[in-house]
């Protein structure tokens, strides 16, 4: 029998608040892939050295998690870029955080896309090929992070990128395996318990339980916990110790 695996990440570096009150600190103690926020939605180059020489101090690996450059709306609304002002965009915020980890002696290792941006990729062929040539230009060897079973995945793995499949522990899902949208009851799983739950059903069982109380099959590499979910550092803790409690390794991508 395999041994169980399962990287956790989290969005950080998003405010200067949340580096100031030590917030992305706790979240940090408890996940091993961090996706910082590079200058598109949100972030700059100080919340960018901040939060990677924190992820070095706690032996977290780093990620980029570059948005639409729309910073009004957190990268929440889809743009209206052309392919290659996404490709333009999204290789300049690889690249500046590239630079930054250098500075302080470490690699980022993959790239998440953020919010819209992230579901303009699994929605749109041209789109995910956009992030996947811009990754590529930066480093051909960064792993790209999408939900498990988006078309993103094969498009980035056709191009020759390394992926990972993505679920999430604090968010609902629907029957058709979409996340339930964030402006509906019940979307965010606020409890660590309900949350913890979910994530040992995906990293131990490859399932999730649906809105509607259907098993949906989810096979995925990375779980994420979002940041910005009432109370996420409780959740964070949780879900680390009832994945380990549950024989679960917590390692991360790379």
């Amino acid at each position: 029998m395999s041994e169980l695996t399962i990287d956790l990440n989290a969005d950080l570096g998003e405010s200067e608040e949340a580096l100031a009150n030590s917030a992305d600190f706790e979240l940090m103690r408890y996940i091993t892939s961090a996706n910082i926020a590079c200058g598109g939605h949100a972030g700059d180059e100080h919340t960018m050295h901040e939060t990677v020489a924190t992820a070095k101090q706690l032996n977290v690996a780093v990620g980029a998690h570059p948005g639409y450059p729309d910073r009004a709306s957190f990268g929440r609304l889809e743009s209206h870029l052309s392919p290659a002002e996404i490709e333009a965009s999204v290789q300049e915020q690889i690249a500046l955080l590239v630079k930054i980890a250098a500075l302080l002696g470490m690699n980022v290792g993959h790239v998440k896309p953020h919010g819209a941006l992230y579901h303009a990729a699994h929605n749109n062929r041209e789109t995910a090929q956009a992030i996947g040539r811009a990754a590529q230009s930066v480093n051909p060897k960064l792993i790209m992070v999408g939900q498990a079973g988006s078309p993103a995945l094969e498009v980035w793995r056709v191009m020759g990128l390394r992926c990972a499949a993505e679920a999430f522990a604090d968010r609902a899902y629907e029957p058709d395996g979409t996340l339930r949208k964030r402006g509906l009851p019940g979307a965010l799983l606020s409890d660590p318990f309900r949350a913890a739950q979910q994530a040992v059903d995906i990293a131990a069982r490859h399932s999730v339980t649906a809105g509607d109380g259907s098993q949906l099959s989810v096979e995925a590499n990375t779980i994420c916990i979002h940041s910005d979910t009432p109370g996420s550092v409780a959740i964070a803790r949780k879900v680390n110790q009832q994945l380990k409690a549950a024989g679960v390794s917590i390692r991360a991508l790379a």
